[in-house]
């Protein structure tokens, strides 16, 4: 038996081995990569994949000659070992060879490694646009109305885009609009939809006193896009200051609800749906404003909430409000959305909109 002559050579052998060991199971997973890609249809993709496994055989064999040198020269005669340091000019000079190839090989990768920057800031951006699309149909943040205590949350259901909306906004100095709508559909054309009614309503509003005077022209807007699968449910209420009263016109949306003297009033539709007729007829109807009086403006979304066959329903709602009239809107909100959830047994799958305005 030889006697070991120096332990370092030894654990610089055992050293080596673990490493050779290691390159060779990463030299098996980059090869079946090399076999994957196609030379025909991604040439470039498989140079790259066969130059890093070409690497790594050869770190495999440039530490294996290593290790095998490491423990002759520890147990035998150094000059034994001289042998395999000669060996450890084959991968030496191979690795020259490709080196011919090195600033070729470069350029692939960092055209490679631009690709895929580009295709990953394409992907961020997909994930943006719903969150921005989103955002301008119901925003996170309102801005405070003198007189009045406005709340809202919105839900995004399992669809990309929103198609549900909402809006609160001055159309005159003493005039508050309000607005909840809903497209029917998913997907980016009804979310181009929905964002196209909102800010044309805008404009009506402010051009028009009488709300179903607005949504008529809304409707003649709308229809003449030609959308025929596309319709619009919306419901708009405007607070007057000066008059001290609400004025209200619905277009084939949910009751919306009105806690007034003590007791809770559905405000009903009064027209059909937009899209669907170019020559629909709305009205509205005006309802005196008091102090306290709150209006609950949703999407279909939150009556629609299944738990088996039952839905979650306007009796509900309405229910809530009787339960405790002089809540916070933002409060109110976001208790009836979680009501709704917790009789769903999980997350409504469709978008819900809830918006709540109480006159102070």
């Amino acid at each position: 038996m030889f006697e070991m002559r120096t332990p370092v050579l030894t654990a610089l052998g055992i050293v080596c081995l673990a490493a050779t060991l290691a390159w060779i199971r990463s030299a098996q997973q980059r090869y079946r990569v090399v076999q994957r890609v196609d030379s025909d249809e991604a040439p470039d993709s498989h140079t790259l994949a066969w130059t890093t496994f070409r690497k790594e055989i050869h770190s495999a064999s440039l530490y294996g000659l290593l290790s095998l040198a490491s423990f002759v020269t520890a147990f035998r005669d150094a000059s034994d070992a001289a042998v395999i340091y000669v060996l450890v000019a084959i991968p030496a000079l191979v690795s020259t060879y490709w080196a011919r190839n090195a600033v070729r090989e470069a350029r692939m990768a960092r055209k490679s490694f631009d690709i895929e920057r580009r295709a990953q800031e394409a992907l961020d951006q997909q994930e943006l646009a719903p969150k921005a699309w989103a955002a301008r149909l119901a925003p996170e943040e309102l801005p405070e109305f003198s007189g009045f205590d406005v709340g809202r949350v919105y839900q995004a259901g399992t669809g990309l885009m929103a198609g549900d909306f909402f809006d609160v906004f001055q159309a005159s100095p003493t005039r508050l609009a309000a607005v909840v709508g809903d497209v029917s559909g998913q997907g980016i054309e009804s979310s181009i939809t929905a964002f196209q009614a909102k800010y044309l309503l805008r404009t009506f509003l402010r051009q028009f006193r009488d709300p179903a005077q607005a949504l008529e022209e809304l409707n003649h807007q709308m229809v003449s896009v030609e959308r025929t699968e596309e319709f619009i449910s919306l419901v708009v209420i405007v607070f007057d200051t000066e008059a001290e009263t609400l004025r209200y016109a619905s277009a084939g949306h949910p009751a919306a609800f009105l806690w007034h003297e003590r007791e809770v009033r559905p405000l009903r539709s009064t027209g059909p749906l937009l899209m669907l007729d170019p020559h629909g007829h709305f009205f509205s109807r005006e309802i005196p404003l008091s102090r306290d009086d709150m209006t609950v403006m949703y999407t279909d979304g939150l009556v629609e909430a299944r738990r088996g066959d039952e839905q979650f329903g306007e009796d509900r709602i309405g229910d809530a409000i009787r339960r405790n009239p002089g809540i916070s809107p933002d409060v109110f909100c976001k208790q009836l959305l979680d009501s709704a959830n917790d009789f769903n047994q999980g997350i409504i799958a469709d978008d819900v909109a809830i918006l709540a305005i109480r006159k102070d």
